[in-house]
């Protein structure tokens, strides 16, 4: 069903123009939430992870072109617009998308809500499958964290948990920033916990967790310790203040990255991506 339009203050665009990244997640679908996938990469990844579409937008030409192979998946009633290359580059980013964008609906149970319930039996379910886990802590930068789930997908992290102060992994900017890995990758939230009390989740499910700081206590990321570990948790704080006293303390191990001419940290999308891969449980080399 391919609808032309021609103002972006059309209600039917509303989603792709007007709503903010809260909105997205709350006004429209109260209950599962919406997020907007962009590019035909990253829409085609979406789609094959079961992620529902509801709207797609795009430039007239990318019919028969870039959006080919995505129409192909839709049924008939999903609604298609379109309109003309200027009038669709008002739109913020758009020049990034490659000219196609999906509103698509949020699996049922995503916590990426207001509400966090249901997180405990989430937390079970992924935490019972899973050897090497990221625990992404307070990381606010859309992308970061996307980058982090690229290199989770990449390098044999069977899982991403957050707290529940970091950046939601939906929003727009860390899912193209991931290429669309966040849909490759089981993740959730973390609850809600007292202070010295972030990885307890993980601790009475058998892991070991590991934390990326510097103190007098750390270790290497290559140590023989962190090596023979069957269930480890990869700790990641903030890009600025680093992870709180407290979540360091009640972690199994306190770890960093040899660094040479005096450099004392790596951005943590780029450490994640070493310790990911040093870390990594050796089957999947």
């Amino acid at each position: 069903m391919v609808e032309k339009i021609t103002d972006l203050h059309d209600v039917r665009v509303k989603v792709f123009c007007a709503l903010t990244e809260s909105q997205l997640r709350n006004r429209l679908e109260p209950e599962q939430g919406i997020f907007i996938a962009e590019s035909p990469k990253v829409i085609l990844v979406a789609l094959s992870a079961g992620y529902e579409p509801l709207a797609l937008l795009c430039e007239e030409r990318h019919i028969a072109g870039d959006a080919a192979e995505i129409l192909k998946q839709f049924s008939p009633d999903i609604p298609v617009y379109t309109g003309d290359r200027e009038l669709l580059a008002g739109l913020t980013g758009y020049t990034l998308t490659r000219g196609v964008l999906c509103a698509m609906r949020r699996p049922e149970g995503t916590p990426a809500l207001s509400s966090y319930t249901g997180i405990k039996a989430d937390l079970s379910a992924i935490l019972s499958k899973s050897r090497r886990v990221a625990v992404i802590h307070g990381v606010v930068d859309a992308t970061n964290v996307g980058a982090i789930f690229r290199s989770a997908a990449a390098l044999g992290i069977d899982a991403v948990l957050l707290t529940p102060d970091s950046c939601d992994p939906l929003c727009r900017r860390a899912v193209r920033v991931s290429m669309g890995s966040v849909f490759l990758v089981p993740w959730t939230y973390l609850p809600a916990s007292a202070p010295g009390q972030t990885l307890q989740p993980l601790h009475h499910m058998g892991f070991s967790t590991a934390a990326m700081a510097l103190n007098d206590t750390s270790i290497p990321l290559s140590h023989p310790s962190l090596q023979q570990e069957q269930r480890l948790a990869v700790v990641l704080g903030t890009e600025g203040d680093g992870l709180p006293k407290d979540t360091v303390c009640e972690a199994t191990y306190t770890v960093r990255i040899p660094m040479s001419h005096h450099v004392d940290s790596l951005n943590v999308a780029a450490a994640a991506a070493v310790a990911f891969w040093e870390l990594r449980v050796k089957e999947y080399a």
